[in-house]
């Protein structure tokens, strides 16, 4: 049987080292090409980790030659910039799972609201898979273009969509606090990512207005199918990579416990690979280079809280992107992942 040949838009970032990591782990794919607008360098020059392991070098490939060499295109690109190419890697016949957050949103209204600028490709917005398998799988299989979610947004949904659903808890005015990696904020420098800034502290920004909100209460309600609202604050915390989530919300049904809410999330992801409910309070480290989120629940006071923890850049990002590739081709879905 041919392996499945993939390439790389954009690869000199956190997400696309992970891609290859994984990929190299895959014994069904080939990695074809790995692209770069600036690097002409051997990938390993740019990440060691990979030397003696992968000896591409960076390219500058339209979507023709990408689909002359290609079967799928993990795309890397900062947001806008992915959109601006997708289009013609669809038209060339190429499968595309996108790691930016072009398509995650259902209208081009809300994306130049929270992202500030035009989107390149709105007609295609509210007709994208989004690719969280957990709720979407289905969906996923015959995708041409799926849209990978947010890391934040990923350790938010899981926890939350089945207790909405359920009418466990009211749908409005969640709260969300989440505290990620730096590694989080990209590879890029940023004043607020060098060591000196973040090292020894911990900062919430984007309060209210972070990006992530429109997405986390999108997907809520698409999957539960009530009307979502969140505060959602995000924290800056001097670790290299991992997110967790704490949610506080009002509780709808009377008589809760602890272990009815614990046994209704075990029964709603009892078929899920990479979902772990757990009864102790999970730490990020728990999940730390791996594609799992952990998850668990309590009950204080007149609040439901839920606690999860996954690695933003596997689960968040890559590992995510994986698993939805393995759906989109038929492999099984944790190839690659355990």
């Amino acid at each position: 049987m041919s392996k499945t040949r993939v390439s790389i838009l954009g690869g000199t970032g956190y997400t696309a080292i992970e891609l290859i990591k994984i990929l190299l782990r895959h014994s069904d794919v080939e990695i074809v090409a790995v692209t770069s607008r600036e690097e002409r360098r051997r990938v390993s020059e740019v990440h060691p980790s990979l030397s003696g392991l992968f000896e591409l070098c960076f390219e500058n490939l339209s979507a023709v030659e990408l689909s002359a060499r290609s079967d799928c295109v993990f795309s890397c690109l900062p947001h806008v910039a992915s959109a601006c190419v997708v289009p013609e890697l669809l038209s060339c016949g190429l499968r595309v799972i996108d790691l930016s957050a072009d398509y995650r949103l259902d209208s081009a209204e809300k994306f130049s609201h929270w992202y500030g600028e035009p989107h390149p490709d709105a007609d295609r917005l509210g007709n994208v898979v989004y690719g969280l398998p957990e709720l979407f799988r289905a969906k996923i299989i015959g995708a041409e273009l799926v849209a990978n979610p947010g890391c934040y947004p990923t350790s938010a949904i899981l926890p939350l969509t089945p207790l909405v659903k359920s009418n466990v808890i009211e749908p409005q005015d969640i709260i969300i606090d989440s505290k990620s990696g730096v590694s989080g904020r990209g590879r890029t420098a940023k004043l607020g990512s060098l060591y000196c800034e973040c090292n020894e502290s911990i900062s919430a920004y984007s309060v209210g207005v972070h990006r992530h909100t429109p997405e986390i209460e999108q997907i809520i309600t698409t999957g539960s199918g009530k009307e979502t609202s969140v505060i959602f604050t995000p924290h800056l915390t001097p670790m290299d990579r991992g997110i967790l989530t704490t949610t506080y919300s009002i509780p709808i049904a009377k008589g809760l416990n602890r272990t009815t809410i614990l046994s209704l999330l075990r029964t709603f992801y009892s078929n899920e690979p990479f979902v772990k409910i757990v009864d102790h309070l999970p730490a990020t480290k728990d999940v730390t280079g791996t594609n799992y989120v952990h998850i668990t629940a309590e009950i204080v006071g007149n609040r439901v809280i839920t606690i999860s923890v996954l690695d933003n850049i596997i689960k968040g990002a890559s590992g995510a992107a994986i698993q939805n590739f393995n759906i989109m081709f038929g492999y099984k879905e944790t190839t690659a992942l355990t």
